[in-house]
């Protein structure tokens, strides 16, 4: 069984057991986690349920495994003959996630 669950902006197609990393939650490590943000509902070999934007009583549930810091994305500008330069770096949270149930 598979979903496609929205948070943080962003969408993911997710089975159980996956390991995802989303935008950060805030929630304590191994504490549980639902997403009730769910698009999509599908098994193997079957017409998925499709919601509208959501499907109703869908709901996927994880544990938190940690929260961490993405790899430094750096920016720099600059524009020659001008003495303009600008640097600077990003790095990103995020809380990895391990699905361990869906409900459609």
């Amino acid at each position: 069984m598979y979903a496609v669950i929205e948070t943080g902006g962003k969408q993911y197609r997710v089975n159980e057991g996956d390991r995802i990393q989303v935008e950060k939650l805030g929630a304590e490590e191994g504490k549980p986690v639902e997403f009730d943000r769910v698009l999509l509902v599908g098994e193997e070999g079957k017409e998925p349920k499709v919601g509208t934007p959501y499907v109703s009583g869908g709901k996927v549930t994880g544990e938190v495994k940690r929260d961490g810091r993405q790899s430094k994305i750096d920016v720099i500008k600059f524009k020659r003959r001008k003495n303009y330069r600008r640097h600077y770096g990003h790095r990103q949270h995020f809380t990895e996630v391990e699905i361990t149930g869906i409900k459609g």
